[in-house]
């Protein structure tokens, strides 16, 4: 089974994550949950964690997008409602998003679905970094 629908990912997920910054020469990792939950228009997707970084005491991550089912599309949005980025579901999707100037590229992976992952790759003249998020269903 593979992700269909934005009602597929309705739940709260274990999340970790692995950032490689290549541009500060580190590596960070959160661990927390991400949990999808109803509005009005589709789901908002909340994610909360703890973000660890050598040398420096553990911190408390959040962010919170707003998904939304565009015909057979998933539209990720910023919480402000600015649009941030689509994809087609299925077993891999990709997207892209301009923030100029550096680019953000996402290939999602749902080949293990209901476990899933997302690989986002920033490059630009600001940032430089690789971030590998794995989902796992918990409740």
């Amino acid at each position: 089974m593979t992700v269909t629908s934005l009602a597929d990912f309705r739940g709260l997920w274990t999340l970790t994550r692995r950032i490689e910054d290549a541009r500060a020469g580190e590596v960070l990792a959160l661990t927390g949950t991400a949990r999808f939950s109803d509005d009005v228009e589709g789901l908002i997707c909340e994610e909360a964690g703890t973000l660890t970084r050598a040398g420096q005491p553990p911190m408390t991550a959040t962010r919170r997008y707003l998904w939304r089912q565009s015909g057979p599309r998933i539209e990720v949005l910023f919480e402000d409602g600015r649009p941030f980025h689509g994809f087609a579901p299925g077993p891999r999707a990709s997207a892209k998003h301009d923030c100029m100037p550096d680019t953000y590229e996402v290939e999602y992976d749902f080949t293990r679905w209901p476990d899933w992952r997302a690989i986002w790759t920033v490059r630009g003249p600001r940032k430089d970094y690789v971030m590998v998020s794995d989902y796992t269903l918990s409740g």
